[in-house]
């Protein structure tokens, strides 16, 4: 656990006092007992709180744990004017994300060809590290991918209009400038776009287990027993990459400004100046290309689902519930102190929850509030919590985003060294597979905070409302 002082405000909030160079407070969601799993993240709330133009305070979720420069479940915004824009608080897979498809199957009717179908799942989603898609896209026509997100996949039939409506901002980011974007990045987009990816990317099946809130659950279109998908993923290699450029870019950069950052890992830029407006547009590509990307795995999944359960679409009803990112950076307007306010919202590993009325909502959520998303790790499941108004006055609107890691890849791996991890899932009723069998050891359950005690913080502290509680019951994983 971190040395720094933190203040206890009551069960699930704590602060760090603002001290040296802290601009403002931090405040910490968190139980006693996740904070004991807190490792350096508390350090890197607290080093967030050092930059310009930070309104209110350096925010993070009970998932939270060490990331490059902010920790990983940070939440922070800056004044449009003094404050600036940090490639270290979006993360390197730009707009990961997760989108949970809903079905009319009630899990005995895949039970018996659950083997079948994620056997299928896999063989038709692309995935593993550098994997490859089906596409050949020209540069012509990745750019179009970068400025239309996810409307370019629909335009190209990789699903309807209604998908739209369930995605945040409708799968595309304004803003996105393709020649802001390395070719570089556009040669490693090229091949990438509908793959899954590696590490904590996953396809999963899973089944409705509990329903905490029914009117919520109606809303969502959610009921006991229930067959659903969790597909998570993100932006790939070009992702990877416009941060990778505009990190190398903004830490030389930052050396030219007044700064004095507690953390080089802190790079950024002026959000009115010309590096802050490129990296947004940069920012914005790749966070189109996760849309698109996303939208892209859901159809597949749609058409492997018909093929082997041999189901029309009418019968499956598979309709996307939601699609929410996760590392991000946004212009909102958002409630501060009394007051609308336009700021540059990030969410390193946090998730957009907006409140019942926002009228950024699509019209079948907007008396019950955002779907928020909660994937765990792999033998768990997932939550489906809504949006509160606690979460737009206290946290910018925002969540957790999964379970957070407590252990590193190389710590899992030396771990579970021996084991037979597939199997041990399997005896729990967790049919996966994997590319690698070092994915299934990097990513072991033990290697996760509990996903029951992260979610018990944030719907006790008011700043997301328990729905539902899925079962996973298969699982891809790259």
């Amino acid at each position: 656990m971190s040395e720094i002082p933190l203040k206890q405000i009551d069960a699930f909030r704590w602060m760090i006092e603002p001290t040296g160079g802290m601009r403002v407070p931090g405040i910490i969601y968190s139980s006693r007992e996740l904070l004991k799993t807190a490792d350096e993240g508390v350090r890197q709330v607290a080093n967030v709180a050092h930059l310009p133009g930070i309104v209110k305070a350096s925010l993070a979720m009970p998932d939270m744990h060490w990331g490059y420069g902010f920790p990983i479940g940070g939440v922070a915004a800056f004044d449009l004017e003094d404050g600036v824009v940090s490639p270290g608080g979006v993360g390197y897979d730009i707009n990961c994300g997760c989108r949970l498809v809903a079905t009319r199957l009630s899990f005995p009717e895949i039970r018996d060809s659950l083997k079948d179908l994620v056997a299928a799942l896999f063989r038709n989603i692309p995935s593993g590290v550098g994997s490859t898609g089906v596409l050949k896209l020209s540069e012509k026509e990745e750019r179009r991918v970068l400025v239309e997100g996810a409307r370019w996949a629909v335009g190209q039939g990789y699903g309807t209009e209604s998908d739209l409506e369930t995605t945040e901002d409708g799968g595309c980011l304004a803003g996105a400038d393709p020649d802001r974007v390395s070719p570089r990045a556009l040669e490693r987009g090229r091949p990438q776009l509908g793959t899954l990816g590696s590490g904590n990317h996953f396809l999963e099946i899973e089944v409705v287990e509990d329903i905490f809130d029914p009117e919520a659950a109606r809303s969502f279109g959610l009921e006991r027993g229930q067959v659903a998908v969790m597909i998570h993923s993100g932006s790939r290699g070009l992702g990877y990459q416009v941060c990778d450029d505009f990190l190398s870019r903004l830490v030389k950069h930052v050396r030219t400004l007044d700064l004095n950052l507690p953390d080089r890992q802190l790079a950024c830029a002026y959000i009115r100046s010309r590096e802050g407006k490129d990296y947004l547009a940069a920012m914005a590509c790749a966070a189109n290309y996760a849309w698109a990307n996303r939208q892209m795995l859901m159809h597949w999944t749609r058409e492997t689902f018909e093929r082997t359960l041999k189901k029309s679409p009418r019968e499956l009803g598979m309709r996307l519930l939601y699609d929410v990112c996760h590392n991000i950076a946004k212009i909102e307007t958002l409630p501060v102190e009394g007051r609308e306010r336009t700021l540059c919202v990030h969410r390193k590993g946090a998730t957009r929850a907006y409140p019942p009325g926002h009228p950024d909502l699509p019209d079948r959520y907007r008396a019950v509030g955002q779907p928020v998303l909660i994937p765990g790790d792999m033998g768990t499941g997932s939550y489906v919590l809504s949006g509160t108004k606690r979460a737009m006055a206290e946290t910018f609107g925002s969540s957790c985003h999964g379970a957070g890691r407590v252990m590193s890849r190389t710590q899992a791996v030396r771990s579970s060294r021996g084991r037979a991890v597939a199997r041990e899932l399997a005896e729990r009723g967790i049919l996966v597979m994997a590319s690698g069998k070092g994915t299934l050891q990097e990513e072991i359950p033990e290697a996760y905070k509990d996903l029951e005690a992260v979610v018990d913080v944030v719907h006790r502290a008011g700043i997301a409302r328990k729905v539902a509680r899925l079962r996973a019951v298969g699982c891809i994983k790259g």
